[in-house]
């Protein structure tokens, strides 16, 4: 953890503490700029053009180097990606929230810019690395969100270290166990979002090749992630796949543990602080999110619309609703 006098650590519980001296803009990490795709009105339309994005780095306690992306200055709001997923994905996010907001995403490790190893896959590990980013920052109290598998970090996270480091939170679109127990009724399983019997199904799922492309009517996870029916989704995924270099078999190697855990007895008795839950028409999981939200206190629950895409990746085809009203939601007091 770096040392800070107790005027930072004053700045760090307001969110104004300055980017570190050690900050390296994301063109020079890249070692190049990218030119998006799709030329969006009040969006970037090469990397370079958004200033200030920084990409940093730091090393945790079992001696494996994170990248996590950075942009703005304020309140810290910190994000935490989906299985296999990256900072890269989070460009428009982060663009359009940065505004206000100290914007943090973490790669987790194994994915994205960050070291990959085969050591630490598991979520409980994760949730430490988190723990590791947020002491490295030196912040006292920041809004966490967790999508997809990321929620399950948050909620790990929760578990281990309780919410006092939290302000809010907000999840987004995970299940609550992938997979169903047995003795467990129809409701049960759906309250859940339960959708296997076993890891190995959803490893062998995201093996498959769909047998034909994706149409727009699909509600199918994989089908999608390649749909390309949104120019901020197209512009995104455009650049992830541009300057990450992912590798499936380290990204798989946690995937066991994640798809194995049960967080009800988290979500019921240990998310205390203001929570937003999103998800959308297009997702199975929304009975879960309900249900989340009916155990949460004080909880909002936001379903997207079909025509809003309302899907797993809402976030990322929609930002500026998405920005929107995570800011609506930070802005509640």
């Amino acid at each position: 953890m770096r040392t800070i006098s107790g005027l930072l650590v004053g700045a760090a519980m307001l969110g104004s503490v300055a980017l570190p001296a050690f900050a390296d803009p994301a063109t020079e990490v890249l070692g190049s700029d990218f030119t998006f795709p799709n030329a969006i009105d009040g969006m970037p339309g090469k990397l370079s053009d958004f200033k200030g994005l920084q990409i940093n780095h730091f090393t945790t306690n079992d001696d494996v180097r994170l990248a996590y992306w950075e942009a703005g200055t304020g309140e810290p709001l910190i994000f935490v990606p989906g299985w296999s997923a990256n900072g890269a994905e989070y460009v428009n996010v982060m663009y359009l929230l940065s505004k206000r907001y100290r914007v943090i995403v973490l790669d987790p490790r194994n994915q994205g810019l960050s070291q990959k190893v085969e050591y630490g896959a598991r979520i409980e590990r994760f949730s430490m690395d988190l723990k590791q980013l947020i002491d490295h920052l030196g912040i006292a109290q920041a809004n966490v969100c967790g999508w997809s598998m990321g929620a399950s970090v948050v909620w790990g996270y929760i578990d281990l270290f309780g919410t006092n480091s939290i302000r809010k939170t907000c999840f987004v679109d995970e299940p609550i166990s992938i997979v169903n127990h047995p003795g467990w009724s129809e409701q049960e399983s759906s309250e859940a979002g339960a959708m296997v019997s076993s890891p190995d199904h959803v490893l062998a799922a995201f093996s498959t090749p769909l047998p034909s492309p994706p149409k727009p009517s699909d509600t199918n996870l994989i089908a999608r992630s390649q749909l390309r029916d949104s120019l901020y989704f197209d512009n995104s995924e455009s650049f992830a796949r541009a300057v990450v270099d992912d590798d499936p078999k380290f990204a798989a190697l946690v995937m066991w543990d994640h798809a194995s855990n049960d967080w009800h007895d988290v979500l019921r008795h240990k998310v205390d602080v203001p929570t937003a839950i999103f998800t959308g028409e297009f997702s199975a999981n929304v009975p879960s999110q309900r249900w989340a939200q009916s155990v949460i206190p004080n909880a909002r629950l936001y379903v997207y619309s079909k025509a809003e895409q309302g899907d797993h990746f809402l976030m990322f085809k929609n930002p500026v609703k998405f920005a929107q009203d995570i800011e609506a939601f930070l802005d509640e007091r």
